[in-house]
């Protein structure tokens, strides 16, 4: 309440009325002396999806003929230069230019008796609306051609001496027939008055089609029909994880409360995303509907969530819980655990939740229902500038309706993360013994996130009114108060849409624990017929794999296609490619060359698989030997007691392939290497998710990078509602993508076809590639940059080698100890000429993405 009330006091300080510069005497007929040269420059491949237009415009005029030339030479911020500006640049014009950008102020400099002033500004079109871009106006006329007009406020009487229009290889007709000089790229007019220059431009069809895409109701349905189709995923991967688990299964330990909420996720997340969906696309309805609707979704979303559900107690193999409690309540450290029985606890927890979320709610609904209390209209839409305390009413408004989604998205993180078991037992201790304070702390984080957030959108938004008023003295007055009134009023429905497109990152949570759940519960065998290997998720759970792939990894390569009507069909081909892998790997895996026969005799158990590891020491130790042999520096052995040795190595390997002779590429150091580290799946997912986050840390540092090089995008850092807050999202995104992409390639390790550990990072990377071509293929056609998403893919596959390397030192981590480094111990496992290739193949992935990375830096 403290920060709310001097936010407002801050807010609500009156302001001196600014002083409108149309009642300034510019004495324009006496700037008839100056000479102008103008210049217009289209450019239809910017990297992005739109034309980018650039306008210049260079004055020269006498010190002496003017009385306002010397102010041009002042301070930017002083009064006497906005006002000598205004009178040169925009005369008696005082409209807002939304559609013109300024990367920076007009360079003024004085030559002798003479001041010159260079005023270069851009646009972009990127809607059907007018452009007024310095001296220039864009329009779009009915016939779909782009009229050009040179129409300057001032001037008009001034000497033109050269006029240039760059048309950057797009069609255009002169309108004027008074080019003095015309080619196929540019058109020059000399010594015209600017009224008679005229010209029509054609905008290529791939730009028109983007450009009426983002228009038309197909990009509003292309958005849903992402969602939809999401939605029905995760509801098919939980539905059959349901049927081959079923509710009650005898030995199930639990009740797949985990199925039931991430059911629950996939129906809800999709209606929300269809309600904000139709919200934003009914430009009719008024905060004050859209705010009620919102603080009602929100708090029930909350409501839904239940946090407090911790989803009872989950029976592993080895007798403990799944949150790492045993059976008689003891915590892995030998304490007794402080919940107490479930219920007691989530009688304690309940009331915490719903009183808190209903307070803020009840906070955010006294000034929807009551605006007149804070001095607001009903519709909670000012023509006037707020109050004090109507600026506070917006703040609470703000404020209530953020903190619920985000305590929304907070607790539905908890529920899939408690009911998952992918919580440490230490924090759920905490939150079981004192729920009261948990919920008081983290309310506080949340009410500083959303606090945050809301500073934001006012200096940005006050950025953006700066510019598009810029030089025309409106900071203040009747129109800046609505102004202010209208980013407050919409601050929930910017916020709550940007929030919630991150949403995947929660599906990514609710998969991950679905799967953490099936893969520590003990299956009911059922039947005769029983698969006596588990090399890697199965059935329903291969499913799971597969969608947090495509919901993760794939969707934020998804969003580099630089087209959202992809992202239904994107998600699926994910899925869909990373089957056809598996389905390579099947035959082309090493374990299952080897056979069952092989996984039952030397893998099933751990004395077993540490006689494997004796092998492998064994045959990378007799191969050293060879190769000293070789070079004369061995003693006391001979060849043959070597090759003796390496054939009795391969005996040992045959004997466990039972009647199936194993290929005979494959040795017992290839076999090692394909079962991992760890024993299970799961366990082996994990090794590989942390140096897979680690490794992309530089990635994601460079794709973060080319995206704000350009000093376009660099300045929407400042006009953009969610600018620096979506860069923040942006690096956790890709760190979530580069983490995810390295569980699946554990998960997956045994499954996937290839002798050597890089080659099973190429195949994973594989999967994601056929979408990624598909699009690469589509923007081709459509003339849209790829190179992000280009570099994205050679990216990942750089993790993903680098990943599979690090998994083999960490399949011998026991024998560090024998080794002064870990490259050493890399060096002892692939041998000189393996490691030589290792090296190599990665070397060119890194001459790859360096190539990749310099194009889109110098573009």
């Amino acid at each position: 309440m403290l920060f709310l009330a001097l936010a407002a006091l801050w807010w609500g300080c009156p302001a001196a009325q600014a002083q409108q510069n149309n009642s300034v005497n510019c004495r324009d007929n006496q700037l008839d002396t100056s000479t102008v040269d103008a210049g217009i420059r289209f450019d239809q491949n910017p990297g992005g999806n739109y034309v980018r237009v650039y306008s210049t415009e260079k004055i020269k005029l006498p010190l002496d003929k003017w009385p306002l030339a010397r102010q041009l030479t002042f301070s930017e911020d002083s009064r006497e230069y906005q006002t000598a500006m205004h009178c040169l640049l925009r005369g008696p014009d005082n409209s807002l230019h939304t559609g013109e950008w300024r990367t920076q102020s007009p360079v003024v400099s004085i030559t002798g008796k003479r001041v010159s002033v260079e005023y270069d500004s851009i646009a972009l079109i990127n809607s059907y609306k007018p452009i007024v871009l310095g001296p220039w106006e864009i329009n779009r006329e009915q016939d779909e051609r782009w009229q050009v007009r040179l129409r300057p406020p001032t001037l008009q009487k001034a000497g033109w001496e050269k006029v240039e229009a760059d048309l950057g290889g797009l069609d255009f007709n002169d309108r004027s027939g008074l080019a003095f000089r015309s080619t196929e790229k540019r058109l020059v007019w000399e010594n015209n008055r600017p009224t008679s220059i005229r010209l029509e431009v054609d905008l290529p069809w791939q730009r028109s089609w983007v450009l009426s895409y983002g228009q038309s109701f197909w990009s509003t349905a292309g958005v849903a029909a992402w969602w939809v189709c999401a939605s029905a995923v995760i509801a098919l991967a939980a539905l059959r994880t349901r049927r081959a688990h079923p509710v009650g299964a005898a030995g199930s330990g639990h009740d797949d409360n985990p199925t039931q909420a991430v059911l629950q996720w996939a129906v809800l997340s999709g209606a929300v995303a269809l309600m904000l969906i139709l919200l934003n696309s009914q430009n009719s309805i008024s905060p004050h509907g859209y705010t009620l609707v919102c603080i009602a979704a929100g708090l029930a979303l909350v409501l839904v969530a239940r946090p407090w559900c911790g989803g009872g107690p989950i029976t592993t193999a080895g007798g403990t819980t799944a949150s790492g409690t045993a059976a008689d309540g003891t915590t892995a450290d030998g304490t007794t655990a402080a919940s107490g029985p479930f219920e007691d606890r989530r009688r304690r927890q309940a009331p915490a939740v719903i009183g808190t979320a209903s307070t803020v709610a009840a906070v955010g609904l006294l000034v929807v229902l009551a605006p007149e209390l804070f001095g607001l209209p009903p519709t909670l839409v000012s023509k006037v500038a707020p109050s004090a305390s109507a600026k506070f009413g917006y703040v609470l408004i703000d404020l209530a309706t953020v903190w619920l989604w985000l305590a929304a998205m907070t607790a539905w993180a908890w529920r899939f993360g408690r009911e998952g078991a992918l919580i440490p037992a230490s924090w759920t201790a905490r939150w079981d013994k004192a729920p009261v304070r948990c919920v008081a702390v983290l309310s506080a984080l949340l009410g500083v996130v959303a606090a945050g957030l809301l500073l934001y959108l006012c200096w940005e938004s006050e950025n953006q009114w700066r510019r598009i008023t810029w030089l025309t003295g409106q900071n203040t007055g009747a129109q800046h108060g609505a102004y202010v009134s209208k980013y407050l009023g919409g601050f929930p429905g910017t916020e709550l849409t940007w929030v919630f497109s991150y949403s995947w990152v929660l599906t990514g949570i609710a998969l991950l624990a679905l799967l953490h759940i099936r893969s520590k519960t003990p299956r009911v065998r059922t039947g005769r017929k029983r698969k006596s290997t588990a090399l890697g998720p199965e059935g329903p759970d291969l499913l799971l794999t597969a969608v947090v792939f495509a919901f993760t990894t794939g969707l934020q390569g998804a969003t580099l296609a630089g087209n959202s009507a992809q992202y239904s069909l994107w998600l699926i081909l994910n899925i869909g490619s990373l089957f056809a892998v598996l389905a390579a790997g099947r035959r082309w895996s090493v374990l299952s060359q080897l056979g069952d026969a092989f996984y039952v005799k030397r893998l099933s158990t751990k004395k077993r698989r540490r006689a494997l590891m004796a092998k492998a020491h064994e045959y990378r130790s007799l191969n050293h030997q060879l190769g000293l042999l070789d070079q004369g520096r061995a003693e006391g052995v001979t060849c043959e007691q070597l090759e003796g040795r390496l054939h009795g190595l391969r005996r040992w390997l045959a004997d466990g392939c039972g009647h199936n002779n194993p290929p005979e590429h494959i040795s017992v150091l290839e076999a090692a290497l394909a079962w991992g580290p760890e024993g299970r799946w799961w366990t082996n997912a994990l090794r590989t998710a942390r140096p897979a986050f680690c490794f992309g840390i530089p990635a994601s540092g460079a794709l973060l990078y080319l995206q704000l090089h350009n000093p376009w995008n660099m300045l929407q850092l400042s006009f953009q509602p969610t600018g620096i807050p979506n860069v923040v999202a942006s690096l956790i995104a890709y760190q979530v993508a580069w983490a995810a992409a390295g569980f699946v390639l554990g998960a997956l390790w045994r499954l996937l076809p290839g002798r050597r550990s890089p080659v099973r990072a190429w195949s994973l990377t594989s999967a994601y590639a056929v979408p990624a071509c598909l699009a690469v293929l589509l923007n081709r056609f459509t003339d849209v940059d790829f190179g992000m998403l280009l570099l994205y893919s050679v990216l990942m596959l750089i993790i993903l080698t680098l990943t599979s390397i690090w998994m083999d030192t960490s399949t011998f981590r026991k024998e560090r100890q024998y080794w002064p480094s870990r490259f050493a111990l890399l060096l002892s496992v692939y041998q000189l000429r393996g490691l030589s290739g290792h090296i190599t193949w990665l070397l060119a992935q890194l001459a790859a993405a360096a190539t990749i990375w310099q194009q889109l830096a110098r573009g």
